[in-house]
């Protein structure tokens, strides 16, 4: 074999390739990607937040234990006759 080809089928032989530079691009990806994951974590959280509200508001919300019932009004006897002549009986 001659020289180039014995470079090119063994890199590490002839110290290319050992140690890899840092690649300040690759850097910043892995940065952005880590923030996008952080982000997405307190989505999701927010998310199941709202889905409890959601649920407390639908299943809470208008039970009247406890609660006394209203007692109809009484009608005087000239309300009951007004209502008659209007004819609204």
């Amino acid at each position: 074999m001659d020289e180039e080809t014995q470079k090119q089928a063994t890199p590490e032989e002839s110290g290319e390739g050992d140690i890899p530079e840092p690649n300040d691009k690759i850097d910043r990806a892995n940065a952005a990607a880590q923030r996008m994951e952080e982000a997405t974590e307190k989505l999701k959280e927010e998310n199941n937040r709202a889905e409890a509200l959601q649920v407390e508001r639908t299943l809470g919300g208008t039970a009247e234990a406890g609660k006394e019932a209203e007692k109809p009004k009484e009608e005087t006897a000239a309300e009951y006759s007004k209502k008659v002549m209007e004819n609204a009986i």
